[in-house]
């Protein structure tokens, strides 16, 4: 393998249902990805609320739509089509805006056009700060988010005059057990670097793998899951510059390059 990456055990905290660009990012640089699903996303206990908004979309009750995660998407297109509709044709009346570009492109291979994604960091601050100004009769806002999501971007274009409305669309619940050679591998200290994608990835690490061990390297995709992870005692080595795969493999190279925390030879340290 080569690569700025090459020969270093990563584990990918999450599982996607096809090609995960996380993946494809590390292997590209030379990594070898160890896929252990910290977390896993699961339909809302009862859907019957977010069952009656996409009925609500359908009738024209929502001008707009923001969606700030990709886990989102899957969980609207089941129930769209569990209320005998798709996604792309419920919000074909709807502006959409998405997060970042990972959330647009789960939502494009949906089908669905997407009118607004903000440059820069993937964040409900950015997406705020580029949200248009409410007219004099601004339509009503839908928020699909998940149970764990902050208020930041409901608060703020509620503050700005938007009427909003969120509906819980998927819950964060810890993945399945690591296998036992899993274990083994990490308490060895065979897995060189973790990469950290939310704040709950950060605190079921410690409760499902136990603290790194020293020398494995902890990425986090923006700041405030590094936050989260200083807070639960992780030593973050570096944070993602561009909330995307592609930026978060970016900030591992660039960590894993320093003479502290590669050896001579090229193997981690």
């Amino acid at each position: 393998m080569t690569g700025p990456l090459a020969g270093l055990r990563v584990l990918v905290p999450r599982e996607t249902p096809g090609p995960d660009p996380l993946v494809i990012a590390l292997r590209a640089a030379g990594a070898e990805p160890l896929v252990v699903p910290l977390i896993q996303t699961v339909p809302p206990l009862d859907p019957t609320e977010l069952d009656d908004v996409l009925l609500a979309l359908e009738v024209g009750y929502y001008g707009w739509v923001a969606v700030t995660s990709a886990a989102a998407v899957p969980v609207l297109v089941d129930r769209a089509e569990e209320t005998g509709h798709t996604l792309a044709g419920l919000l074909a009346g709807v502006r959409v805006a998405a997060v970042g570009g990972t959330t647009a492109r789960a939502l494009r291979e949906a089908g669905v056009r997407v009118d607004l994604v903000p440059a820069g960091r993937s964040s409900a601050v950015t997406l705020l700060a580029a949200w248009p100004p409410a007219g004099e009769e601004p339509d009503r806002v839908l928020l699909p988010l998940g149970d764990l999501a902050a208020p930041t971007l409901a608060e703020g274009l509620t503050a700005h005059g938007w009427p909003v409305d969120v509906v819980e669309t998927y819950r964060t619940v810890p993945g399945p057990a690591p296998d036992e050679d899993v274990r083994a591998a990490w308490a060895a200290g065979e897995v060189g670097a973790v990469l950290l994608t939310s704040g709950s990835t950060a605190r079921n690490l410690l409760t499902m793998l136990g603290a790194p061990p020293p020398g494995t390297l902890v990425c986090c995709i923006g700041e405030s899951t590094a936050a989260e992870a200083r807070r639960a005692g992780l030593d973050v080595a570096a944070v993602a510059e561009e909330q995307t795969p592609g930026g978060l493999v970016a900030a591992l190279a660039s960590a894993a390059g320093t003479p502290s925390t590669r050896d001579t030879d090229g193997e981690h340290a």
